[in-house]
């Protein structure tokens, strides 16, 4: 029966070869019919004819060897159909449906003219055992191996899109510029997907307006593109140019609605939203663009914009893996967009705030020349709280403030100006350097206090000067903050040697702010006309890659031929110590002395007599007239009338009167006494406490500050021509 049954089989394998191709056509219906998802791929439809054709010639070469399979292997297309459909993104469900329906067809042909040809009914059923027994060992053996040949080529297509991924993570966002992410992702997505790129953001989204899914005509810029092929020349679009999608369109509803869309150019039939214009109707034409994917680029909820990607070069269109590998990398880029977005819009707005904070222009008066610089860090680190500051005091003093708040970004600088703001308030008291950074550092410990989420992250650096240049003394503190260079004229007054610079003793500088509980050192020193004082900060002189110490070697370097401009000093400073992105912001003050003269200060001393009234009405007149100021007589007279008769009646000796004549004229009287006078309201028949009333009056300004040695009462008149 044997024989018998392997002779039927091999006259059935010589019937049916004749009439291969016949049989093809079946088959093929019946894959495409049961499975239809791999006929959406024109590489697979063929694939699949070419893998039936091989299969049903594997099948009757076996019918003619007897339906021996050891060693069976599956036919060649059929194990790159597998591999295919894997790198396809199909499912291995589908490969093992359309290998059964497949076989299962072949199966019937020979079944069917093995009817045709038996008529003896027990070797018709000795026949079809031995089909059925065979078919299932021949389906076994290749279906594994196709099965196999699959799940390497999923591995191989997970591995390259992970290392896609991968790459793009390393890539895209090195930095918080929105250009230069954009134009990352154009880079990567040429290099892997497509032969041409364009990243185009929402106008709203860049222009600091918060980005909503627009349903009218959307209006595009673009920011980055590229291409195969150098110097893009299928973008008719420049960077920075405007488009839009209109309201309806393919485009807008994906970008609106944050679906991707997948295009097939294959007739001259473009949509209105791929060739809006003749010049992109030109372009898809001659580059044989055929082939598109429009990824929106979504972020926290809200479109950004939309990247695409287009084929020319490459002739296969873009498949399912394709896109979602688009959108993998496309998601990750959004991400880093926004974030940029966000960035750009809180250090532009930190920025606006720290520069509206700091003071539009150094104030010029005549006994300092000054000249600052105020440089924020490069773009990661943010804006910082780095501020200066020059505040006139009374006689003709000028108070010297540079500070730093640690931290970044609006806090910082919304934190500086509050700093700046108590500072200023406190220089308006006339305190000494020390017991005005006492009661800063109590101001910091009480912010610190009001912020219940990070009262630790308050904390800041400042020092503060005062300049007298009456006495041409300097008295300074320092709250943590580094000491500034002086740089004293050289002793021959020439400029062909280098002039001597010097910092003060590290030791005097005290703790920062918002520590609490340690004392401030205030430390005076001399300064010789034309001396000059270099205020900065700490991101002036150091870096990751130069300590502190050799930022202040640079300062005393430059300093030390030192440009008569201090505008041209400032900036040589600038260009010697900081690289163009610097990793803190750093904050500059020059301050160049220019003491007051002899001739412009008069000094007497004052017994503690009220009959020496007189004689100091009669000095003020005379020194007035020696000013030609005997307008002023008047009202001088009778401010230190009563200011000196107030310290005889309620100072300590020694009491001293010391006209100032500046941009002001200064009368100020000085006794050993710390009490404070106060301006009250005398009432109609009281013979006194109208003094101080009067004073106010008459003076443009008028105040107290107290020294070691007792309280100083001064009063300031405009000049006449002012």
């Amino acid at each position: 029966m044997r024989s018998d049954v392997d002779a039927l089989l091999r006259e059935i394998s010589l019937r049916l070869r004749p009439r291969m191709d016949e049989l093809v056509d079946p088959l093929v219906a019946s894959m495409r019919q049961e499975v239809p998802s791999v006929w959406a791929h024109d590489d697979l439809t063929n694939l699949a004819r070419c893998a039936a054709h091989q299969h049903i010639d594997t099948v009757l070469h076996a019918l003619e060897q007897g339906f021996d399979l050891r060693g069976a292997k599956a036919p060649d297309a059929a194990i790159d159909f597998a591999a295919r459909l894997a790198e396809c993104g199909g499912k291995i469900t589908e490969l093992l449906r359309a290998y059964r329906i497949g076989h299962g067809t072949t199966l019937r042909l020979v079944r069917e003219e093995a009817d045709r040809l038996i008529s003896d009914p027990n070797l018709r059923e000795a026949v079809a055992r031995a089909l059925v027994t065979g078919s299932f060992a021949y389906i076994d053996l290749t279906s594994e191996q196709a099965v196999t040949a699959f799940q390497h080529a999923r591995d191989r297509r997970l591995q390259r899109r992970l290392a896609v991924i991968n790459e793009a993570s390393r890539r895209i966002g090195t930095s918080l510029d929105i250009a230069l992410t954009a134009q990352e992702l154009a880079e990567v997505g040429t290099e892997y997907l497509a032969d041409f790129v364009t990243v185009d953001l929402l106008d709203a989204a860049l222009n600091e307006e918060g980005p909503t899914p627009a349903r009218d005509d959307l209006v595009l810029r673009r920011v980055a593109h590229h291409s195969v092929l150098e110097g893009c020349p299928e973008s008719v679009l420049p960077i920075g140019g405007k488009h839009g999608f209109k309201r309806g369109s393919e485009a807008a509803e994906a970008l609106a609605s944050g679906r991707p869309l997948r295009h097939r150019h294959v007739s001259a039939d473009n949509p209105a939203w791929l060739a809006c214009s003749d010049a992109c109707r030109r372009a898809i034409g001659d580059f044989g663009i055929h082939s598109m994917l429009l990824i929106p680029l979504w972020a926290r909820g809200s479109p950004l914009g939309i990247a695409q990607f287009l084929r020319h070069r490459d002739a296969a269109p873009f498949e399912d893996d394709d896109l979602l590998l688009a959108q993998e990398v496309a998601s990750r880029a959004a991400v880093y967009i926004d974030n940029a977005r966000m960035y750009t819009q809180e250090r532009a707005t930190a920025l606006a705030l720290q520069r509206n904070l700091l003071p539009d222009h150094v104030p010029r008066h005549g006994v300092v020349e000054t000249a600052a610089r105020y440089l924020p860090s490069g773009e990661r680190a943010g804006v910082g709280g780095d501020w200066y500051d020059v505040i006139p005091l009374s006689g003709a003093r000028m108070a010297l403030v540079i500070g730093d708040v640690v931290g970044r970004g609006l806090y910082a600088s919304a934190t500086m100006g509050r700093l700046r703001t108590a500072v200023r308030t406190l220089a308006d008291i006339d305190l000494m350097p020390d017991e005005l950074l006492t009661h800063l550092d109590d101001v910091v410990i009480r912010m610190q206090h009001e912020d219940d989420n990070n009262p630790d992250e308050i904390s800041a650096t400042c020092l503060y000067a005062v300049y007298d240049p009456v006495t041409r003394i300097c008295s300074l503190a320092s709250a943590g903050h580094v000491l500034p260079a002086v740089v004293t004229p050289a002793p021959d007054d020439s400029t062909a040697n280098p002039r001597p610079v010097r910092f003060a003793d590290a030791a005097l500088i005290g703790p920062p702010l918002g520590v609490g509980g340690l004392p401030f050192e205030t430390t005076q020193f001399e300064l010789p006309e034309g001396s000059l004082l270099a205020l900065f900060t700490d991101g002036l002189i150091e870096s990751s890659t130069r300590d502190a110490s050799r930022g202040m070697d640079t300062v005393c370097d430059v300093l030390a031929w030192a440009d008569p401009s201090l505008e041209d000093t400032c900036d040589r400073l600038i260009d010697s110590l900081l690289p163009s992105r610097p990793a803190d912001d750093a904050a500059l003050l020059l301050v160049r002395t220019c003491p007051l003269g002899t001739d412009h200060v008069s000094t007497l001393e004052l017994p503690s007599d009220p009959s020496v009234v007189s004689r100091a009405r009669a000095h003020a007149t005379d020194q007035l007239a020696a000013w030609n100021l005997g307008d002023l007589a008047f009202s001088t007279e009778l401010m230190i009338s009563e200011l000196v008769t107030n310290a005889i009646r309620y100072g300590q000796q020694p009491i001293r009167l010391r006209m100032i004549l500046q941009s002001t004229l200064t009368c100020e009287v000085s006794d050993a006494a710390s009490t404070s006078p106060h301006l009250r309201r005398a009432r109609t028949f009281d013979e006194g406490g109208r003094g101080l009333f009067l004073v106010a009056q008459v003076a443009e300004n008028w105040g107290t500050r107290y020294t070691r040695d007792g309280k100083v009462i001064w009063a300031e008149q405009l000049l006449p021509d002012c």
